[in-house]
C-alpha cells in the first residue's frame, strides 16, 4: 500500500512538472495583484482575498495586463457571490476603455449567473434569444468576429449548457490562435469565433456590478503568428486613471462640489439647473508635460460659455481656459489634451485641432463648472 502510494504521489509529482514544461505560467500568485493594472475602477474594487482576486463589481471597469498577448491557452476559474452576476473575461483588449463606454475594445468571453436569464423570464414571459449564461463569446465596441455555430449575427452562443449556478465555481479554457478563440467551458468546448481583430492585445477581467471571484489564472503561451499591425492593439503609454468611478477622492473642492458633481459609475457628471454656486472641480495633483484623455459629452448646445471647459495648469483656483469646442451635444467625443512646454494642443482621433499657449510649470487640472449639463468619462493621464 504504501509503495502504491508513492507511486501516486510521484505520478502527480510528475504530471505537475509536465503542466510546467508545457510552458503554462501563473497569472495570479494568490497574494496580490502583480503582473495587472486597475483601468478605471475604484481601489477598493479589486483586491485578494483569501488566495483568490475578488471583484465587488462597483464601478463597471476592468482589471487588465500589464502584458499584450498573442496565441495562448488560458485557463481560469470563477464564480458569483450574488444570482444574476454579470462579468467577463477581455481578450486581445485595449489599454484603456473604448470612446464613450467603461468597456475595452476587444473579444468578450461572458461571465453571467443564471439568475440574470431567470429574471429576464419572469420579466418578459420567455427565454432570451439575444444572450445565454453558459459562455457566449462576441466581440464588443469596435471588435469585429465571425462566430462559431448558433449566433445572432457576432455573439457565438455555446452548443452546451455547462456552467453551474452561484456560489459554485466554474472552468473556462480560452484557445486563441492566429485570431480564432475557442471556449470550453467545465470541461468541454462550446463557443467561440474566427477573423477576430484584434488578436493581439491585453486580457483583462471585468467589474459589472456584481461581486466576483477568480482564481487559478494560468497561461501557456504559444508561437506567434506575427499579425499585421492593423490587427494589434495599442500598447499602453503609460495612462493612469484620474477618477475612480465611486467618489471624488483625489479632487480638491471635492465637498463643495458634491452639490454640483455627480459621481455615476464610470461617468461624472455636472448637474444643471438653479441652485448651489458653480464649483470648478481641480485635481489634487499637479502636472507639467503631460497627455490627458477623456471622454465629453454636453448635454446641450456647446455655445458661448456654455462649451465644455478645462483649466490647465491651474493655481490658487485660476487656470488657462480651453474650451473643447469639438464637443458634440448628446453625444461622447474622445479627446487628447497635451500641455508641454509653453502650449497644449487638443486632438480628436490623430488630428491636431486646437492650440492655446500655457505658462510655464505645473498645475492642477479643472473641470470648469459651466452651468449646463456635461458628463466626463475616461479620464486619464500620462506622463510626456
Amino acid at each position: 500500500m504504501r509503495r502504491l502510494l508513492l507511486l501516486a504521489v510521484a505520478s502527480l509529482s510528475l504530471s505537475l512538472n509536465a503542466a510546467d514544461e508545457a510552458g503554462f505560467v501563473s497569472l495570479f500568485n494568490g497574494r496580490d495583484l502583480a503582473g495587472w493594472t486597475n483601468i478605471n475602477c475604484a481601489p477598493e474594487t479589486w483586491t485578494v482575498k483569501d488566495g483568490v482576486i475578488h471583484c465587488t463589481g462597483q464601478p463597471v471597469g476592468a482589471l487588465r495586463t500589464l502584458r499584450h498577448y498573442d496565441n495562448f491557452i488560458l485557463e481560469a476559474e470563477w464564480r458569483h457571490l450574488s444570482s444574476g452576476g454579470n462579468s467577463g473575461i477581455f481578450v486581445w483588449g485595449t489599454p484603456i476603455s473604448a470612446p464613450g463606454v467603461p468597456f475595452l475594445r476587444g473579444v468578450e468571453v461572458q461571465v453571467l449567473d443564471h439568475g440574470y436569464a431567470t429574471q429576464y423570464e419572469k420579466e418578459s414571459g420567455k427565454k432570451s434569444d439575444s444572450f445565454t449564461t453558459h459562455g457566449d463569446v462576441f466581440p464588443i465596441h469596435g471588435a469585429t468576429m465571425k462566430p462559431f455555430g448558433r449566433h445572432n449575427g457576432q455573439r457565438s452562443f455555446p452548443s452546451e449548457e455547462r456552467s453551474q449556478p452561484s456560489p459554485e465555481w466554474n472552468h473556462y479554457r480560452i484557445v486563441a490562435t492566429n485570431g480564432v478563440l475557442r471556449l470550453s467551458v467545465n470541461g468541454k468546448e462550446v463557443s467561440g469565433g474566427e477573423d477576430c481583430n484584434y488578436r493581439k492585445g491585453y486580457l483583462a477581467l471585468e467589474s459589472e456590478g456584481a461581486p466576483v471571484e477568480f482564481r487559478n489564472l494560468r497561461i501557456q503561451e504559444l508561437p506567434s503568428s506575427n499579425p499585421a499591425s492593423e490587427l494589434v492593439a495599442p500598447t499602453d503609454p503609460g495612462w493612469a486613471p484620474l477618477y475612480n468611478g465611486v467618489d471624488l477622492r483625489g479632487w480638491r473642492n471635492a465637498v463643495n462640489a458634491q452639490a454640483r458633481w455627480q459621481p455615476s459609475d464610470w461617468q461624472l457628471a455636472l448637474k444643471a439647473g438653479p441652485g448651489a454656486a458653480k464649483q470648478t472641480l481641480w485635481t489634487e495633483a499637479e502636472f507639467g508635460d503631460v497627455e490627458f484623455t477623456m471622454d465629453v459629452k454636453p448635454g446641450k448646445a456647446v455655445t458661448g460659455d456654455a462649451v465644455p471647459s478645462l483649466l490647465l495648469r491651474g493655481r490658487d483656483s485660476q487656470g488657462t481656459e480651453l474650451k473643447l469646442t469639438d464637443a458634440a451635444p448628446g453625444k461622447w467625443t474622445r479627446f487628447r489634451v497635451q500641455t508641454k512646454g509653453s502650449e497644449a494642443v487638443v486632438w480628436l482621433g490623430e488630428q491636431a485641432v486646437q492650440r492655446l499657449p500655457l505658462p510655464p510649470g505645473e498645475g492642477a487640472l479643472g473641470l470648469k463648472d459651466t452651468g449646463l449639463p456635461v458628463e466626463f468619462g475616461n479620464l486619464h493621464v500620462r506622463k510626456l
